[in-house]
């Protein structure tokens, strides 16, 4: 199994990295403050694990499986799936990008829950340190509501959420801006909530999730850098 397929262990991702902070460094180069970049999938090789991404897992149960997968619904063909259907309750893949670090900014991801018996459910983590230490906005089709978390040492702790229709099979957008220790959540481009907190305060990667059982599809991955 190459380095790409691992389950990302929590010492791969500590360390100097996240003194970074504020920095977005992309794989394309460094993107300034203000200037959006998309996450070219464009140019990853189908039915094989997406390029520049690592993988891990909070809670119990095996890793997910990650694929670029062709997808004539996505934005430009090409769509990163969880396809793992193993229905372990507490466990949740993550995707976890490795050429940006991000503190302030929005990241907007478009996803598709496809299919679940425990769970059909999206989401993006920011500020991660480790796979088990990260806040995250997630969106669920069977319990149509969104809602907002901190994961401190494995832990789940809800934030803030609403209930809103999460309608599965069809593509949704999900957004989450950082500015401090304010966070501000968009669902197919309408304001949702607000939450407040400061547990993590530095800047950390970003990182596609899932939860369970759910068969998630995932394009347009979108990051905006702020001071």
């Amino acid at each position: 199994m190459s380095s790409a397929q691992r389950c990302l262990p929590s010492c791969l991702i500590r360390g100097h990295a996240f003194a970074l902070g504020m920095v977005l460094a992309l794989a394309g180069g460094a993107a300034a403050q203000g200037q959006t970049t998309a996450i070219d999938l464009a140019g990853m090789a189908p039915n094989a694990p997406p390029a520049n991404f690592l993988f891990g897992r909070t809670g119990q149960g095996p890793p997910g499986q990650w694929m670029v997968v062709s997808e004539d619904t996505a934005s430009g063909g090409i769509a990163i799936a969880q396809m793992s259907q193993d229905r372990t309750d507490y466990r949740f893949p993550l995707a976890i990008y490795q050429p940006a670090t991000l503190k302030n900014g929005t990241v907007s991801v478009r996803f598709k829950p496809v299919s679940g018996q425990i769970d059909q459910a999206g989401g993006i983590a920011v500020r991660l340190a480790t796979p088990d230490d990260y806040y995250l906005v997630r969106a669920n089709a069977l319990e149509d509501n969104v809602r907002f978390y901190r994961v401190v040492k494995g832990r789940r702790q809800q934030l803030a959420g609403t209930n809103t229709k999460v309608a599965s099979g069809v593509w949704h957008t999900l957004g989450l801006r950082a500015d401090g220790g304010h966070f501000t959540v968009t669902f197919d481009g309408t304001q949702l909530f607000t939450a407040d907190d400061t547990t993590f305060s530095e800047g950390g990667k970003i990182a596609l999730w899932t939860k369970a059982d759910s068969v998630t599809l995932f394009d347009r991955i979108e990051l905006t850098s702020a001071p």
